[in-house]
């Protein structure tokens, strides 16, 4: 996929919001799962403190009232992380009885740190006790009215909540990876899948351009149907224009050579006259003229026709039989040697002409030899023409000028010294050049360069 394009796009979009989806959804998760243990946590330390509760509230025993064991060995080891701690809150009988855990310290109390009671009094938080110990702590104020008020609190190490939450954020991080890795290999499907009508698409005009179609299939989804009857009427309407620019060059050329012709010849039947004479070089003039306006206009018309493709050597051949019937009586030998593969990006017209003229040119110019040569090049992207004859050559200064419209070295020569001209037009028109030099047979190679397909 390339950096700009429509599958790019998609894929960094759905994965950005793949990822901040899974990154929120993971915290709010880690969050909810934190708070899930820490209830739990705090209902086992409730279980304690009302055991302890129990123990205060019942009888009086001697040595005053004590809490019992809780049946936790941990509340026996000192500074195991587990204390609790009872304090008497009657003024003049302060009195403060903890865990053996706790052994010569103490804990700290909740509301101290600003922490809010619930609805029964009772407070949770986190607060650090001896050895730098994070405890989660539970404690309450208990009223038994003659009996004493005391506050009781029991704590437990606060590592087993963070290992017991680290654990589960570890698995959900592994499993959101996995989940994100399979979600972005889904998107990526998802987005070849959803833009293979517009890749079609593209294929399909490649098609039309390589000559191997006429027209876009319309089996495409609803949202790309009406791009591809657009095209295809586009394509409809552009075959049409072509076709009345064709008609209607072919119409002015007959309605103005006629009656050039006509001034031409009536020009010729004065003799000597001098208005005759200006007559027939101003209307020979008009008649250069309206053909080189014409063949541009012709020309032009004919490129705009998309997706034409033409094999060469059928047309080379061709050509070269017919200009030897020609210029039989001199005897011209034409030799062929053309790349069977070679085909021309262009119509089929267009290529007989300037190849034509260029064969017919180097057979007026031949001693008694013509070479054609056809090669594709670069990949398939450019094909060479290369013709040469065995004549008397052209200087550097004969070349620049022969490619000049109607401008002739050899007046006994037949033709009207356009068709060199022509071929330079029509080549710069498709893209391509026409280069003059020397032939390796000793006359001159006129070489064209067009676009292969």
């Amino acid at each position: 996929m390339r950096a700009n394009s429509l599958a790019v796009r998609l894929f960094v979009s759905a994965t950005a919001w793949a990822v901040i989806i899974l990154v929120i959804t993971g915290v709010v998760l880690s969050s909810l799962y934190r708070q899930t243990v820490e209830r739990a946590f705090d209902r086992r330390l409730g279980v304690y403190l009302r055991t302890i509760v129990a123990d205060i509230a019942a009888p009086e025993e001697p040595g005053g009232k004590f809490p019992q064991s809780l049946g936790e060995p941990l509340f026996e080891l000192p500074l195991s992380g587990w204390y609790w701690q009872v304090t008497r809150l009657d003024p003049g009988k302060r009195d403060v009885r903890s865990s053996r855990s706790l052994w010569d310290g103490g804990l700290p109390h909740l509301e101290d740190h600003g922490v809010p009671a619930n609805p029964d009094g009772s407070r949770e938080g986190y607060v650090p006790g001896p050895e730098d110990q994070r405890l989660r702590l539970v404690e309450r104020n208990i009223d038994l009215g003659d009996e004493g008020h005391y506050l009781v609190a029991v704590a437990g190490d606060a590592a087993e909540i963070t290992d017991e939450t680290r654990g589960f954020d570890q698995a959900l991080v592994v499993t959101f990876s996995i989940l994100a890795m399979v979600l972005l290999i889904t998107t990526m499907f998802q987005v070849r899948f959803g833009l293979a009508p517009l890749k079609r698409i593209t294929g399909s005009l490649a098609a039309i351009r390589a000559g191997t179609a006429e027209r876009l299939a319309e089996d495409f989804p609803d949202e790309i149907a009406p791009l591809a009857r657009e095209t295809n009427a586009l394509i409809e309407a552009n075959k049409e224009i072509v076709e009345r620019a064709r008609t209607h060059v072919g119409n002015l050329a007959h309605a103005l050579k006629t009656p050039i012709s006509v001034m031409v010849n009536e020009a010729a039947t004065r003799g000597g006259d001098a208005f005759a004479e200006k007559v027939r070089e101003q209307a020979n003039i008009m008649r250069d003229q309206v053909a080189r306006h014409l063949e541009r206009a012709h020309l032009a018309a004919r490129l705009t026709v998309v997706g034409s493709i033409t094999d060469v050597a059928p047309v080379v051949t061709a050509l070269a039989r017919t200009m030897e019937k020609i210029h039989h009586d001199r005897g011209i030998a034409i030799e062929v040697d053309a790349d069977a593969d070679a085909r021309f990006r262009g119509e089929r017209p267009d290529l007989e002409e300037m190849i034509g003229n260029l064969v017919d040119n180097a057979c007026k110019w031949a001693t008694s030899r013509v070479a054609v040569e056809v090669v594709s090049e670069k990949s398939g992207q450019v094909l060479r023409i290369a013709v040469d004859d065995d004549g008397r050559g052209l200087s550097s200064s004969e070349r620049e000028q022969v490619s000049h419209r109607g401008q002739r070295l050899d007046e006994t020569k037949p033709g009207s010294g356009l068709g060199l001209s022509i071929v330079v037009e029509l080549a710069h028109l498709y893209g391509g050049k026409l280069e003059l030099g020397a032939a390796p047979i000793g006359g001159l190679r006129a070489e064209l360069t067009l676009p292969a397909a």
